[in-house]
């Protein structure tokens, strides 16, 4: 008999099939599994030095590998659980190794480490074929990889996703790149008939992509365009950006240093662009500042000018939005405030400009109409928490928010109980970001670090 029983626990006849339990183990630390009727043993494995961080079996079932922190990588029959061999004799990678993924015949695999390479193994050699070079850095570490049909792909420290190319180890087919770090705003530009998302958060921005140069020092709050054709940004780092999104290219030249910390931007024609920074909103024409307001005697929060270059409206903390007239470089207060029932904390004209929709911490939305004085239009309820970010269709019909509930709401201006709901449309964490595509086309963004695209119908 290869072992001696240890313990007991309980006697077969009274277990039912389907059940797995322990039933007993022997000296050498196996243990026994009683699973549809049968016994099997359960293997104590120990070879590897350090953690192990990965197994995974063949696709045929014949081998499966285990990868550790200390390097290796040990080879197993798939049915007996006796050790074959290792990977690579005494190391496989310089690096603690975080995955394997095998090939579709079992007869190689790929793995990941912290040596910032990925290799590719002829399993039945114990050899590596090809070592692919990710790079230098900290964040070119080696943290996944995945063998899917033809492709080779690997995720790095930094969260790009690596096409692997075998002809070319030291350069990916493809890299896409995405955020690391929760994300703050989102925007949509179109040029030459596509449509380019950008993305803003505390590592910067990105199109599939972080542009090139010096950008931002601190998280970037609010993203628009303009019409000539730039991605205008404001930062925690007290500035404003013009980028030319035809370059994606920062340039030092158009960067406009804030005297306070700015929380909003908006464009309109003309070369217009209005800041809102706390305690101040300034007027910016054609990338320089031109007219400052101070000593408000309320805290701006958001702040947008109409689509005709007219009107700039102004979101305050006191539940007000406040409309100053556009006359030339300047900005003059009209004495004329739209009442919302609490702190602003979004809104925007439509596409049109027949309408301002305001958003306000005690969960409301309303619609005012430009033409008639901006007179309410309807007031919309639904989110269950505080919405935070709100963005128009290009049908003008139709506007989207969402919030601290990660919940999503698409409104129809002339019926307020005509809405779509998407619940938990991220799950790990509130909506911080909108922009549409299409009028069927929803863009979402949160700090969970993601972007989604929706298809909407109504």
């Amino acid at each position: 008999m290869p072992y001696e029983l240890k313990h007991v626990f309980a006697s077969l006849p009274q277990m039912e099939r389907g059940v797995a339990k322990v039933i007993g183990g022997d000296p050498k630390g196996n243990n026994f599994l009683y699973t549809n009727g049968k016994c099997v043993i359960i293997r104590n494995i120990d070879d590897h030095s350090q953690f192990v961080n990965c197994v995974r079996f063949s696709p045929d079932g014949s081998r499966f590998v285990t990868a550790g922190a200390d390097g290796q990588i040990f080879v197993y029959d798939g049915s007996k659980g006796e050790l074959i061999g290792s990977l690579g004799g005494e190391k496989a990678h310089k690096g603690g190794i975080y995955a394997v993924s095998w090939s579709p015949d079992s007869s190689q695999l790929i793995s990941a480490s912290g040596d910032k390479t990925v290799k590719l193994w002829d399993v039945g050699a114990a050899t590596a074929v090809t070592t692919f070079n990710l790079g230098s850095e900290v964040t070119d570490q080696q943290l996944g990889c995945l063998w899917q049909k033809d492709h080779l792909i690997s995720i790095s420290l930094s969260g790009y996703i690596n096409y692997l190319d075998k002809n070319n180890p030291d350069r990916p087919l493809r890299t896409v790149k995405g955020h690391t770090k929760s994300i703050q705003c989102v925007t949509v530009h179109k040029s030459e008939g596509r449509s380019y998302i950008y993305s803003g958060s505390h590592d910067e921005t990105g199109q599939n992509g972080c542009f090139s140069g010096k950008g931002h020092g601190n998280q970037v709050s609010k993203m628009v365009t303009d019409q000539a054709g730039h991605l205008v940004t404001c930062s925690m780092d007290d500035t404003l950006r013009f980028t030319d999104l035809t370059k994606k290219e920062y340039s030092a030249s158009d960067v406009v240093k804030m005297d306070f910390q700015p929380k909003s931007v908006s464009t309109s024609v003309g070369g217009l662009s209005l800041a809102v920074c706390i305690g101040q909103v300034v007027l910016l024409k054609d990338k320089k500042k031109v007219f400052t307001l101070d000593n408000l005697g309320y805290e701006p929060e958001v702040g947008v000018v109409h689509p005709g270059g007219t009107t700039a409206a102004v979101g305050g903390a006191d539940g007000k939005v406040h409309l100053y007239s556009v006359q030339g470089n300047t900005l003059k207060d009209e004495g004329k405030t739209l009442e919302a029932t609490g702190p602003i904390t979004d809104m925007a004209y439509s596409n049109d400009g027949a309408y301002l929709a305001v958003l306000d911490e005690k969960k409301v939305a309303k619609v005012f109409i430009v033409a008639d004085g901006y007179s309410v239009k309807n007031e919309f309820y639904g989110h269950h928490a505080k919405p935070v970010t709100l963005a128009w269709s290009p049908d003008n019909e139709h506007f989207a928010t969402g919030g601290m509930d990660m919940m999503v709401y698409i409104w129809t201006v002339s019926d307020p109980d005509q809405r779509i709901k998407l619940p938990d449309a991220h799950r790990l964490h509130h909506v911080s970001g909108l922009a549409w595509i299409d009028e069927h086309t929803l863009v979402t963004t949160s700090h969970d670090a993601s972007v989604k695209q929706w298809t909407v119908k109504y």
